[in-house]
This record gives structure tokens, C-alpha cells and sequence, in this order.
């Protein structure tokens, strides 16, 4: 495990930090008023080395927006197919047909493994997959109808974008560009998706697409699919794969783009809201008096009658058993710089997950000081990415995920996937009002 330095969080939001770094001390008054940080402003939280202030900003903006809780979920993640029509060089996941360890999971078994889980009390599931070639379109739909069908209690959440625009292909909708985008995801929200995974997003960059994810959908491609699935009112997250061959510079496109979209998504529940103007875009961030109303979107709210992203999950690049084995990955202080300038820079969107799979459950304590107010959950099995030699079956236990919560200095509260609270007997749950 690699050994940090962690920022002690500040207990007042209103701290005012000193920057060893003079150039930082706008960017300190800008946090401290709710202005939103331009690109340059970024790259400088990026380049400078007074960690600690930008820990300290990150951290001050989390507390404003969630106080002294720290989320956590019970779920259940389904890889449903491992085999992929696409060979991405950064993934070790996928196989061909008849390669030695692809597999195919039946309706049947995807059934099973969701009774499991809702017997075993998640209020999750999460399925993702690979690109398969024969796979119908109908194997989908009737995979979520089954599910809602024998555990209804679940909260469907399922499918990257680019399983999307890979369903309208073989639904033959693609010619018909967004609407067949819509039509899809309607028939797979009639059939039981609730809402929509990050995942694919990698970095958003001409550039770095052309050299590592040449053949999947593009950065315009994977926004428009969340557009599309806000639009018929279902919440998603978003991802950013970083680490590889992407520079910083890309990493702030990646998150100016989200945010972009965020704005044009939340532009009339802000209004209504009479969130405050301090200049472009609706931030979420800033000191209390410029939230009169809600703070932050919530499904059911005045103004609000589309979904939205929900969470910014950064995530690093691992190499191993990849065609890019031959980089050496993100280091800890990296990944621990990159989500605080996530919080800092995606000021419009509520929420910013240490997805402890992929950031060990050890730094995820750490991220929780620095920025993140989510861990995820339980998960059980995860056949993505493996870190430091780990199985598929990756599981915690409540008891560990509160203790760690707990150790960083936080509250822990057990949320659904739309962030309402859960109150909890055993293996019985049911939304806290």
C-alpha cells in the first residue's frame, strides 16, 4: 500500500487557507465566494505543489455540500459477457468468442443472481458487459423485465453508453442518430433500466481516443447518450479513466465538457431554485447564502423534470495484462490530487465517488478527506479491473465500509442509487423520510 500524507480536513468551511504557493490564493478566494474555477485555474491545481491547499479547497467544498456524511450503498454488480467485439489496448477484460475465459451469462442466470441479491438486502443492481456480437436486442430487455419481474425491490442500473450505442446498432437504429438513441433507451426503461452507469467515458480527447480507444463511440457520441437518458428522466454518473496516455490538460476538457452539460441540464431547477448568480453555469459549491431553496438536485424537486449526472467517479488507469502493461500507472499522490480537482472543478455536479475497487478501500479514507463523499458498496463480484492481483469476487462488508468511514472521520449513511437515505433492519430496508 502506498503511504500518503493525507490534508487534515478543515473542520470550518470557512477556514481561509494560506497557500505556500502565491499563485493559489485567487483560486482560494474563488472557492471561498462559489465562483467556478476556469481551465487555467485547473492546470494550475494541477501543477503546483501545495498539495495541501488544494486538498484543503476540495475538502471545504465537500463539507459545504454533504457536511460530515459519507456514502454508501448495498449492491450487487453483473458482468453479464465478458466477450467484446472491440479490442481496447488499455482493457484486459474483454475476449472473443471461443477465446479461453470468455463467457455468456443465460436470462436464467442473471435472474438467480438477482433473487441473491435482493434476498440478501441490496438496493442495487449494477450490470454492465461487453459488446457481444449475437446477443439480441430482445436478451436485454428481457434480462431487465426479468429482473423488475423477481426483484422488484432492486434499482436497475445498467449499460454504459457505449453498450447503448451498441444496442441501437443491432436494434437497427442507428441511422436514426439521437432518436434512435431515445428509442432505445425508452424500450429499455419500459423494460425496468432505471438509470445509467459512467462507464466508457474515459478522457474525452481527439487525441488520446485516436491512440487508445480508437474504436469505441466518441466523446460526443457518449454525451449524447446521457443527454438523451436525462432527457427521458433517468440519473447517471460519469467516469474518467486516467493515468495513461492522456495529459492533465485533457483531464480538464474532459471534466469542462461534463460540466457543460451539467449546466444546460440544471439551467431551470437553478432558476427556480433562485440559486445565487455568482457568473456562467449553475454551481452547486458555494457558501450557503447562495442556496436559498436546495442546494443540491434531488429527483421530484420544483424545476427539475429531467435527470442529471449524479456522480463524477475518477478512475485510475491499472496496465497490467493490457496492451499498455508497459506504462506504469497513476501513483497515490495523483489519484489523490486528481479527485480533489474533480470536486473542485465539477462544481455542478452533487456527488464524487472513491470507488474503493479501484482506489483500494485504504485510499478511499484518505479521498473521503480530501474531496470524495462517496465509497460505493459491497459490490461481491467485479470482473472489470483487478487491483494488485485481486479475484473477480471482491467483496466488503458493511461493518468494514462504516469502520473505514468512520476512521477518515465521517458519518456513515447507507444510500439507494438515487442518494435517498436507507433505513435498515438485517436484510430489510426501506427509504428514510
Amino acid at each position: 500500500m502506498t503511504t500518503l500524507t493525507h490534508c487534515e480536513p478543515a473542520t470550518d468551511p470557512t477556514t481561509v487557507l494560506r497557500p505556500t504557493d502565491s499563485r493559489l490564493a485567487p483560486v482560494v478566494d474563488s472557492v471561498l465566494e462559489g465562483r467556478r474555477l476556469s481551465a487555467e485555474e485547473g492546470m494550475l491545481l494541477f501543477e503546483t505543489s501545495d498539495l495541501h491547499t488544494v486538498c484543503g479547497l476540495a475538502d471545504i467544498v465537500r463539507r459545504r455540500l454533504h457536511g460530515n456524511v459519507a456514502w454508501y450503498n448495498i449492491n450487487r454488480h453483473i458482468n453479464y459477457s465478458n466477450i467484446c467485439t472491440l479490442s481496447c489496448s488499455f482493457c484486459a477484460f474483454h475476449r472473443k468468442r471461443n477465446e479461453d475465459g470468455a463467457y455468456q451469462y443465460s436470462v436464467e442466470q442473471v435472474r438467480e443472481e438477482a433473487i441473491k441479491a435482493q434476498e440478501a438486502g441490496a438496493t442495487e443492481l449494477h450490470i454492465v458487459g461487453g459488446l457481444h456480437p449475437r446477443l439480441p436486442f430482445e436478451y436485454y430487455t428481457d434480462m431487465l423485465s426479468t429482473i423488475r419481474e423477481h426483484a422488484p425491490k432492486l434499482h436497475i442500473k445498467a449499460f454504459t453508453a457505449v453498450e447503448i450505442v451498441h444496442l441501437q446498432k443491432i436494434s437497427r437504429r442507428e441511422r436514426m442518430k439521437y432518436e434512435g438513441t431515445l428509442a432505445v433507451l425508452r424500450d429499455l426503461k419500459e423494460a425496468g433500466l432505471q438509470s445509467l452507469p459512467g462507464g466508457g467515458a474515459e478522457v474525452f480527447d481527439d487525441r488520446v481516443h485516436a491512440e487508445v480507444f480508437k474504436s469505441k463511440i466518441r466523446s460526443d457520441e457518449w454525451l449524447d447518450v446521457h443527454r438523451a437518458a436525462h432527457e427521458l428522466g433517468l440519473n447517471s454518473n460519469a467516469t474518467m479513466l486516467y493515468g495513461h496516455v492522456e495529459e492533465r490538460r485533457e483531464r480538464i476538457h474532459h471534466m469542462e465538457l461534463l460540466r457543460a452539460q451539467q449546466d444546460r441540464t440544471l439551467e431551470n431547477w437553478a432558476r427556480v431554485q433562485e440559486i445565487t448568480d455568482t457568473g456562467p453555469g449553475v454551481v452547486l459549491s458555494g457558501p450557503d447564502q447562495n442556496y436559498p431553496h436546495e442546494r443540491l438536485p434531488m429527483p421530484g424537486q420544483d424545476g427539475l423534470d429531467t435527470g442529471y449526472f449524479q456522480t463524477i467517479i475518477p478512475l485510475p488507469f491499472f496496465p497490467d495484462k493490457s496492451a499498455l502493461e508497459y506504462l506504469p500507472g497513476p501513483t497515490g499522490l495523483e489519484n489523490l490530487r486528481t479527485i480533489a480537482i474533480c470536486r473542485l472543478m465539477l462544481d455542478n455536479v452533487p456527488h464524487v465517488k472513491a470507488f474503493w475497487i479501484m482506489q483500494t478501500l485504504d485510499m478511499a479514507q484518505v479521498m473521503l478527506q480530501n474531496g470524495a463523499d462517496d465509497i460505493d458498496g459491497t459490490v461481491v463480484w467485479y470482473d472489470i479491473t483487478h487491483v494488485d492481483g485481486a479475484s473477480t469476487h471482491q467483496e466488503t462488508t458493511v461493518t468494514d465500509l462504516q469502520r473505514s468511514i468512520r476512521e477518515a472521520g465521517f458519518v456513515p449513511q447507507e444510500r439507494d442509487t438515487l442518494y435517498r437515505r436507507i433505513r435498515r433492519d438485517g436484510n430489510q430496508w426501506e427509504l428514510d423520510d
